[in-house]
C-alpha cells in the first residue's frame, strides 16, 4: 500500500466541482412535504391559542431551523467529474477519511484489501455518487445492528449493503454502505448488471454513516487520514500503479 501526498493545488483542483445546480434527493421529497405540513399544523394553534407572541415566535422560529436542517440534509449537488477515470477511484461520498488500513475482505472480492473508509456527519450531502466506471457484479442487503460508524465493528456488524464493481479494465473493488447510529435507512439503487459511472447515483444513507472502499493492494492511496472528501469529486486512489512500475523495471 502506498500513500501519496497531494499538494495543495491539486487537491484544490481535484476538490473544484463542475455543480451546476443543487436539488432536493428523491429520497427527500416526501419527507419535506410531510415534515412541512406537521410543523404548520403544530404552529397554527400556538400562534391562534398561545399570546403573547414571544412563545409561538420562539416556537416558530425552532419550527423552521429544524426544517432547514432536514432540508439541508437532502439537499443533491449536480456534480461532473473532470479528473481521470481510467484506473482511478473517486470518493462515493462527502465526508472525512476514518480508515485506510489492510483488511480481508471476504463477501465479493475474498481476498486481502484495502479498506478506505470515509465517515459521513449528518451536515454532509448523503447521496452516494459510484466511485468509478464499470459494470456492477454483485449487490446484497445485510440486516445488523446500528453501531455508531466510526467503530470498527460497523464494517460487519451493522445494517449495510454491499456493490462489488468491476472496472473496465478487469480490476475489481467492493463498496459498502453502512447504517450509523442515527442512519436507520439504506437505499441502494444498483442492481446487478448496471453500468457503473462516476457521475452516476448507487444509493442513498439517511442521517449519518459511513462507506467504505475495498480496494486491491496495489492500489496508490491519494488521501490521508481525517482529509475531508467530496463525492463524485475527490479522487482517493489510482489501481494497478504497483504492476506498472514492475513493468516499467
Amino acid at each position: 500500500m502506498r500513500i501519496v501526498r497531494m499538494g495543495r493545488h491539486a487537491l484544490k483542483t481535484a476538490n473544484a466541482p463542475a455543480q451546476t445546480e443543487v436539488r432536493i434527493h428523491r429520497e427527500g421529497t416526501n419527507i419535506l412535504i410531510l415534515l412541512f405540513l406537521v410543523l404548520a399544523a403544530l404552529n397554527v394553534p400556538v400562534w391562534l391559542f398561545m399570546p403573547p407572541y414571544v412563545i409561538p415566535g420562539i416556537f416558530t422560529a425552532i419550527s423552521v431551523v429544524f426544517y432547514l436542517f432536514v432540508f439541508n440534509f437532502f439537499r443533491c449537488p449536480k456534480r461532473n467529474y473532470r479528473g481521470e477515470r481510467d484506473d482511478h477511484i473517486v470518493s462515493s461520498v462527502d465526508g472525512k477519511v476514518v480508515a485506510i488500513e489492510r483488511v480481508y475482505e471476504g463477501e465479493y472480492l475474498k481476498s486481502e484489501a484495502i479498506m478506505l473508509s470515509v465517515f459521513m456527519s449528518p451536515l454532509n450531502v448523503h447521496a452516494n455518487w459510484y466511485p468509478c466506471d464499470g459494470t456492477v457484479e454483485y449487490v446484497r442487503h445485510h440486516r445488523g445492528r446500528f453501531l455508531s460508524a466510526y467503530l470498527p465493528k460497523a464494517s460487519t456488524d451493522n445494517e449495510r449493503s454491499t456493490i462489488g464493481i468491476v472496472l473496465t479494465n478487469g480490476e475489481r473493488i467492493t463498496v459498502r454502505q453502512i447504517a450509523g447510529a442515527m442512519a436507520r435507512r439504506i437505499v441502494t439503487y444498483s442492481r446487478k448488471g448496471h453500468k457503473a459511472d462516476i457521475d452516476g447515483h448507487l444509493g442513498f444513507i439517511k442521517f449519518g454513516s459511513r462507506v467504505d472502499l475495498y480496494l486491491p493492494l496495489d492500489a496508490e492511496i491519494l488521501v490521508e487520514m481525517k482529509q475531508g472528501v467530496r463525492g463524485g469529486v475527490t479522487p482517493v486512489a489510482r489501481l494497478g500503479r504497483k504492476k506498472e512500475n514492475n513493468n516499467r523495471q
